[in-house]
């Protein structure tokens, strides 16, 4: 592809030789001739200005190296994940159903879907035009999948879950597992409590490893369109969860709580059960939220507080032992000074007596 091409798939302003051809994206410090890079980040500009890239997506402004041609963008991070889709496009599994599948009964399959090595349809499954479901992964009876769907090995779409177009589950994913719900009754002996409702997933959402989003009783789990969840996260029955919503990895959400639309909450953030989060929400990382929080709260630590406090607090911490021996030393100053002074009041109150 020539460079000039490239610049009019990304929508970018080409400043530099239209006639290179590029081959592949690769990083600033690797890059040579046929290859285009990314800038965004200022602490890279010294690598910047040593690349040997022959093109580099860039903001207007940012200055490069002579030589070096220029696709100038206001969103280079967002060209430059355009970029690899168009130079490093990802082979199509053949259409059809391998051999090796199961497919039960009742099942409707689009156009051109492909069925992998080992995957099993459940009977009365829909599976959307496009969709592609990889080796050894498995949909359960009656669920839905959407239009251009892409379930990876070793998925399990649990039964009568829905999924919405373009939906990407990665690897081991379990979608619909059982809620973690028991009655202990008078004997305390626990009662599993059946888990039959299902999950929803939105238009757009891309699920990571080994994540487990489950089912609750009755209702229904929900994915709001647009979110993106990372690996290992663990949502829990009866979530609802807003568009466009961010989950970083090793994310708990316990059941019942609502997180509103455009919330991030980085990686080990724990949300307490029966919660509502407001949109926009902002927890860092390793945060413990027990209590609701409204919209566009930026909270940190355990009980989350909010971000500036905990910056505040998280300074007097290294401090923390050394305030400890002072306020001993003082204390045990005080409590000498006072020692000294007793007898002199004691002598003070006696003549007053007398």
């Amino acid at each position: 592809m020539t460079l000039r091409d490239l610049a009019e798939h990304l929508g970018c302003r080409l400043e530099g030789d239209g006639d290179l051809s590029i081959t592949r994206v690769a990083s600033l410090e690797t890059a040579g001739p046929g290859e285009v890079s990314f800038f965004s980040n200022p602490r890279y500009a010294r690598t910047l200005a040593t690349t040997q890239a022959s093109a580099v997506i860039a903001a207007e402004g940012v200055p490069v190296p002579e030589g070096v041609a220029a696709l100038r963008t206001g969103e280079p991070y967002v060209a430059f994940a355009r970029a690899l889709g168009l130079l490093h496009p990802q082979p199509a599994p053949p259409v059809g159903v391998h051999p090796t599948a199961v497919v039960e009964a009742g099942v409707v399959l689009g156009e051109d879907v492909s069925i992998g090595p080992y995957a099993w349809i459940g009977a009365g499954a829909v599976l959307g035009a496009r969709t592609v479901v990889r080796a050894h992964a498995t949909v359960g009876e009656g669920a839905v999948l959407g239009d251009d769907c892409l379930l990876h090995p070793h998925v399990s779409i649990r039964e009568r879950v829905t999924l919405g177009h373009r939906v990407v589950v990665q690897d081991h994913a379990v979608i619909g597992s059982d809620g973690f719900g028991f009655a202990a009754d008078a004997t305390g002996t626990m009662l599993k409590i059946p888990q039959v409702g299902t999950v929803v997933v939105g238009d757009d959402v891309e699920i990571g490893v080994s994540t487990a989003i489950d089912r609750p009783p009755i209702g229904a789990t929900v994915i709001g369109a647009g979110t993106k969840i990372d690996n290992l996260v663990q949502i829990g029955h009866g979530v609802e969860l807003g568009e466009r919503v961010i989950l970083v990895s090793q994310v708990g959400i316990a059941g019942s709580t609502t997180v509103g639309a455009g919330t991030v909450l980085a990686g080990q953030v724990g949300v307490a059960g029966h919660l509502t989060i407001g949109k926009g929400v902002r927890a860092t990382a390793q945060t413990g939220i027990p209590n609701s929080l409204p919209d566009k709260a930026f909270v940190s630590g355990y009980p989350a507080i909010d971000n500036r406090d905990w910056l505040k607090s998280s300074a007097v911490f290294r401090t923390l032992p050394a305030l400890r021996k002072q306020v001993a030393d003082l204390q045990r100053r005080l409590e000498a000074l006072e020692g000294r002074q007793e007898p002199a009041a004691a002598g003070a109150e006696a003549t007053g007596d007398a």
